[in-house]
Parts: C-alpha cells; sequence; structure tokens
C-alpha cells in the first residue's frame, strides 16, 4: 500500500529503499545542535553571540570528539514554557553554509529546514551548493514547520503545512535525487525544472534526506521520501521505541525495508541552569552516559547529545561525558 498522490500532482516519486548516512567510527555517531539563537531578542542591544563565536564553538566541538554539527531554521522564537519572549535567530542556511567552510569536511546538517519558509526548487538548490561546500558531507533535515508565531510574524500560510509539505517533496526529493522535477500542484509547480550544477554526490542521490516526525502521516512521508528519521529532543528512551515501531508499520505501509531507514534522536543535558531547555535530562555524569546507551541500544544511528545551556565551558565539560561514553 502506497500514500495517494499530493492533490493535482502529476505523480509521486518512487519509495526510497536504502537509508544513507555519513561514516563513522561509532555504532552511534554523536552531533551537536549549535546554538544561534538570542538569549532575548526584544531590543537592539539584546545579548547576542556572533556567526564567528558559532565557528569557534563548532571547531571545538570536533575537537572534544563530536561527529557532525546541526543547525536549527528558525526567524524567532516566543514559546510559551520559555516565559513567551520573543528570541532572535540568526538564518540557518547561510550560517550552515558558514560553517561548512569554516570546518571543511565535517558533516553537518540542518535540524529541521522548514520547506514552508522557501521554493522547493531554492531549496534543493541551496542543498547542493551546501553539499560542495561541505565536500559531500551535507545532511538535508527537512520539516513542515510548527511554530505559528514566526509564520503569523513574516506573513506565511500555516494552513495545510502537511499537505504543503508532501507538496514541496515532490520537488525537492527528484530535484537533490535526479536533478530534474515535473510537479503540478496546489501549492507548487516544477516545469521541465533542473538542479544544475550537481554537488559531489550526485552519483549517489545527493544528501541524504532527514525528517523530523511522530505523527502517522508525516512518519509515512518519512517512510516514503527520506534516507533517515530523527525523533527530537527526549529523555525517555521508551518513548523513542515507541515511535520507532511505528515507524516500522509506516515503512511496512508504503512497501519499505524498515531496516533501511536510519533512525537518529538526541536529548539535551542539563549542565547548569538554563530556563531554555526542553525536555532535559539531569543527572551525574555517569547518568547521562547511562542514558546515552540507552539510547545507543535501540540501534540509533546518530544522536545529537547537546549540553544546556551550550557554551565553550559546558562544551569542555561534557567532552568527559563523550570519553566515559566512548569506554562504554
Amino acid at each position: 500500500m502506497s500514500i495517494a498522490p499530493a492533490a493535482q500532482g502529476e505523480r509521486v516519486e518512487p519509495v526510497i529503499q536504502q537509508g544513507r548516512w555519513p561514516e563513522s567510527k561509532r555504532p552511534m555517531s554523536l552531533g551537536l545542535m549549535l546554538p544561534i539563537a538570542e538569549q532575548h531578542a526584544t531590543a537592539s542591544d539584546s545579548e547576542v553571540e556572533g556567526f564567528w563565536d558559532t565557528v569557534a564553538m563548532a571547531k571545538l566541538a570536533v575537537e572534544i570528539g563530536f561527529d557532525m554539527l546541526w543547525v536549527p531554521d528558525h526567524f524567532i522564537l516566543k514559546l510559551d514554557w520559555q516565559g513567551g519572549e520573543t528570541r532572535g535567530v540568526w538564518e540557518c542556511w547561510t550560517t550552515t553554509a558558514g560553517v561548512a567552510a569554516a570546518v571543511p569536511g565535517v558533516p553537518i546538517g540542518t535540524m529541521v529546514a522548514c520547506t514552508g519558509f522557501h521554493n522547493p526548487g531554492s531549496i534543493a538548490k541551496m542543498a547542493e551548493s551546501i553539499d560542495s561546500i561541505s565536500r559531500g558531507n551535507f545532511v538535508l533535515g527537512l520539516g513542515c514547520g510548527w511554530h505559528e508565531d514566526e509564520y503569523e510574524m513574516y506573513g506565511m500560510p500555516f494552513d495545510h503545512r502537511v499537505d504543503r509539505f508532501e507538496e514541496a517533496l515532490q520537488i525537492i526529493s527528484p530535484l537533490v535525487r535526479t536533478g530534474r522535477a515535473n510537479f503540478e500542484g496546489t501549492y507548487y509547480q516544477a516545469r521541465d525544472a533542473v538542479n544544475f550544477p550537481r554537488g559531489p554526490r550526485w552519483q549517489a542521490g545527493g544528501p541524504p534526506i532527514i525528517f523530523g516526525a511522530q505523527q502517522p502521516r508525516m512518519m509515512r512521508l518519512t517512510a516514503r521520501y527520506a534516507d533517515a528519521w530523527n525523533a527530537d529532543w527526549q529523555n525517555d528512551p521508551q518513548i523513542v521505541a515507541d515511535r520507532m515501531e511505528a515507524l516500522d508499520r509506516a515503512c511496512e505501509e508504503v512497501g519499505r525495508a524498515p531496516k533501511g531507514l536510519v533512525r537518529t534522536g538526541g536529548t539535551q543535558f542539563v549542565m547548569g541552569e538554563h530556563k531554555l531547555s526542553f525536555r532535559p535530562a539531569t543527572g551525574t555524569q555517569d547518568e547521562m552516559v547511562a542514558l546515552m546507551h540507552d539510547f545507543a541500544n535501540l540501534g540509533l544511528r546518530h544522536y545529537l547529545a547537546t549540553p544546556s545551556p551550550c557554551t565553550p565551558e559546558t562544551l569542555e565539560r561534557f567532552a568527559k561525558v563523550i570519553e566515559a561514553f566512548d569506554r562504554g
């Protein structure tokens, strides 16, 4: 059984059968979500770290043992559980490109880029360019978006987000994987569109694609289009295990072998007072390491292990957690 095509769409891309992922010496590689949001963004003199601060943190992360770097995609953050105060965020794609150039050859990805912020063709072009900048080490993370405040602030449509996402995929996926796309949808169109020049992995189908998904329909779209899946920030391995079972069912529904879809997750580890943590894990170094091994035992291929707050100081301290994790 397969997913019905999007409204008015000409076709749905064939199901991807084999997930690809950057190589690592660890069975479960470790990633860091780079902090690119201001702590407070209600005034022009609000506290902020600049691009080169981010580069310094990226280099430190690689030095202490992280395998991969990630960049979030938002225009602003205005969350009730964070006090409802508006926080500014550096732009995802330009930041990702700059960091990729500054730390050449280090795997880097978007976690996750919102398809509602850009035309699908533009997303495919940016992905191809960053894959070249990163020397074939870019992972294209995509999602349909969820933070209504930023849509409203910038005048972007928030309705039918999953419908729009599904249509966008029917342009982004073929452009990235084959360099060409034809699609006529309700929200997006591609008419003999091409994605040239191709990046360094064009013969392998371009950069791997990862989705963050929790609901059944998004799970099925992940099973159809993505190389990998992310479980979002979690501090409970059982939640991830349950969602992996749901992902297996989604794969079976679209005719994909579940083992061919890479599974990833992540946790924010409390390293100091930080009101902006989301589902954080607390405890001693040994407890943090034990939790990381619990996630590894689920069969995750990659894991975002991010100290909260994420600063040069907390990264230096978290290096000991990574060392202990590697010791087993």
